[in-house]
């Protein structure tokens, strides 16, 4: 089988894609340079379920260095990259938009260097539905995205331009995936999901940036993994939207995690933040139609899931800083 390179091997929805690789019997390189963004016990958590399958290879390096990635490339000679190496995060990226900008458009070009240099075929860029802000739902690939209201958007879309750059140019196939609010076992412990079944766990009021009508298309990690393996199909050019198809409120996932924890969180409401969107919604035709992927995972059940992993691992998640 194929040997597939993965950056952001240890991050959320990095190690989800290396697991399903894995099991279609791919060769796996990971690459993660586990920086303290967040807790790195969750990042080793996953790594852990990773690091005993034959078929997987780690290496702790950053895709802004140049030099340490030709090394790990020219050592394993990939046929395919996929790109989940990034900085996360709207409101972070506001505070340090320097960071967000040199490892998601800088290292995504160091990348696509490597993959010209070595005529690597396949290319596929994580990205995310933080470009669609101010359109009309639900959102389609073909939407006009040049307008970000945040650091971190403007580095995806930065990427996103870069990937078509080194399509044009060199022929490399490059499959963009835009995630939406991805949820889960194990997830970000910057996202609202995460923060919420933790907060209500330990007793600690729930932060809500808004009035908590704002809605999400919360989606089931599993499934954006799922998604992002069959984008590495040829494909050309090709922009992907990788959602649940189905809004949820966020006061509708917070009553949702009330009931599966079995206690009543106490909310503070706070102004909600200019650089946030409002509500998201993927058209998710054109997955179905290139792909012949759709979401398998409600929200109901996905909740449960997420709950039951922090139920499980709680002696040392409760200890993580939010």
């Amino acid at each position: 089988m194929p040997t597939i390179v993965v950056t952001g091997a240890a991050g959320f929805i990095g190690s989800q894609v290396s697991q399903q690789l894995l099991e279609q019997g791919y060769e796996v390189i990971g690459i993660d340079n586990l920086n303290d963004y967040y807790d790195v016990r969750i990042k080793e958590w996953r790594l852990a379920l990773l690091d005993n399958h034959p078929n997987f290879v780690f290496y702790r390096a950053n895709i802004e260095n140049m030099d340490a990635i030709r090394i790990i490339f020219n050592l394993h000679r990939p046929e395919a990259v996929i790109n989940l190496a990034a900085r996360a995060g709207v409101r972070y990226s506001i505070e340090n938009p320097h960071i967000y900008m040199t490892t998601n458009a800088h290292g995504t070009l160091n990348l696509l260097e490597l993959c010209r240099e070595l005529g690597i075929e396949k290319f596929v860029l994580a990205s995310t539905s933080s470009l669609y802000a101010g359109q009309e739902m639900p959102f389609r690939e073909d939407l006009a995205v040049n307008t970000p209201i945040s650091p971190y958007a403007a580095s995806k879309k930065a990427a996103e331009a870069i990937a078509y750059s080194y399509h044009y140019l060199y022929g490399i196939d490059v499959s963009v995936t835009r995630y939406f609010t991805v949820y889960g076992p194990a997830g970000r412990p910057d996202m609202s999901i995460f923060r919420f079944i933790k907060w209500i766990m330990d007793d600690t009021p729930l932060e809500i940036f808004g009035d908590g009508s704002q809605s999400r298309d919360f989606t089931y990690v599993e499934d954006i993994a799922r998604g992002t393996v069959a984008a590495l199909k040829p494909l050309g050019y090709e922009v992907i939207n990788l959602g649940n198809n189905h809004p949820d409120k966020l006061s509708t996932a917070i009553e949702l995690i009330e009931e599966y924890t079995g206690k009543k969180a106490e909310k503070v409401y706070k102004e909600f933040h200019k650089a946030d969107i409002f509500a998201t919604w993927a058209d998710v035709s054109k997955a179905k139609h290139l792909l012949d992927w759709e979401p398998t995972v409600g929200l109901e059940e996905g909740l449960k899931r997420s709950v039951e992993w922090a139920r499980e691992n709680w002696e040392w998640v409760k200890e993580i800083i939010l």
